[in-house]
């Protein structure tokens, strides 16, 4: 009986490790570049002290170069290169792994992360938009700020615009230092109208709606509860980013488990980073300036994301929604960010119409 049980639990988990390998597979071959001036780079390289993963990716290096700054903290970008892969037709995309993220964090483990603090990983984005400037030869890239990236993009288009050809803000963070808690009171609705979700709304009302006097357990409890209480964002995460993590052809079932505890491990900069305030830091850029933002998004509202745009002032800006979409909106439509990519971004920075998409 214990063999008969044995075997029918092993049939479906062979059945769905093969079905990922059948899947990765038509990843892998989705993502090969072959075209005469393509490139398709990816390894370590030294970073603030730290061995970092970069990746340079595009069908034709005479292509803007886009600086992806991923979300998280701690979640690698690298596992949507499938969901992605159109747009390295258009651009060279550079995905970084940040310390204490994705295969950075797989290289040395916790321990040798070195320094975690917003400060040190702002200093890595600036050598790593240095690396990629003089790898690829290029005077300007395009940044490309997303959710917990997004932090440091506000702050490098700030202050180095003569490195970057124009700043795209996707699932775009605007900190005010704890005054706006409209995030707090929605999430507080959504769970009154919740069926069976008594214990997290009282665990909410504990905390309270000073985001300031959060802790890091419960600035990671908050975020959790806003992806799960909210059915689009928990479709997203489940369908997008599990999806995408779960069929990865550059991830092996040893790293997805190391994703899981990067997270883990990054939450610990969240309370310095929501202490800062982006309108007190300014909203002068330099540069052409974009925000494209899901129209659904509860974790970081369009609306905040407005507020700010409202106020920037910069040579070129614009704002556009991508519909019904919540956060990561340009991994659940890809398509549509990158049309948005194509007709508003590129004919700034290149000074000439989108090619076709297709």
């Amino acid at each position: 009986m214990l063999a008969t049980s044995a075997a029918l639990l092993a049939a479906p988990a062979a059945g769905l490790l093969g079905h990922r390998a059948l899947r990765r597979a038509q990843g892998a071959r989705l993502l090969r570049i072959d075209t005469p001036n393509g490139i398709d780079e990816q390894g370590f390289v030294r970073i603030g002290g730290l061995e970092q993963w970069i990746s340079l990716r595009g069908e034709d290096l005479a292509n803007p170069v886009v600086l992806e700054l991923h979300g998280g903290p701690g979640s690698s970008n690298s596992i949507f290169g499938p969901r992605t892969r159109s747009w390295e037709k258009h651009f060279t995309l550079v995905r970084w792994d940040m310390r204490g993220a994705g295969k950075t964090f797989g290289r040395s483990g916790p321990e040798g992360q070195g320094e975690m603090s917003a400060a040190r990983m702002y200093e890595d984005a600036v050598e790593v938009t240095r690396y990629v400037r003089e790898r690829l030869g290029v005077d300007k890239v395009v940044l490309l700020g997303q959710s917990f990236g997004s932090v440091f993009g506000l702050r490098l288009a700030r202050e180095y615009p003569q490195w970057y050809s124009a700043y795209v803000g996707t699932d775009q963070n605007i900190q005010d230092a704890g005054r706006d808690t409209s995030g707090y009171e929605a999430l507080r609705a959504r769970l009154r109208a919740k069926g069976g979700a008594r214990r997290k709304l009282a665990a909410l009302e504990r905390m309270g709606s000073d985001t300031r006097r959060w802790s890091v357990h419960q600035r990671a409890a908050y975020s959790k509860m806003s992806a799960t209480s909210d059915p689009l964002t928990a479709d997203t995460m489940k369908r997008v980013v599990m999806g995408s993590l779960w069929l990865s052809p550059l991830h092996t079932l040893r790293e997805l488990g190391a994703f899981a505890k990067a997270m883990k491990f990054s939450e610990q900069i969240l309370s310095e980073v929501a202490l800062s305030d982006d309108w007190a830091d300014g909203t002068r850029f330099d540069l052409p300036f974009f925000i494209f933002q899901g129209d659904r998004d509860v974790i970081t509202p369009a609306e905040r994301a407005r507020r700010f745009f409202d106020d920037v002032q910069a040579p070129v800006k614009e704002f556009e929604l991508i519909g019904n979409s919540s956060h990561f909106a340009c991994y659940r439509d890809p398509q549509r960010f990158l049309d948005l990519m194509l007709t508003r971004v590129r004919p700034v920075v290149t000074g000439t119409r989108c090619p076709a998409t297709v």
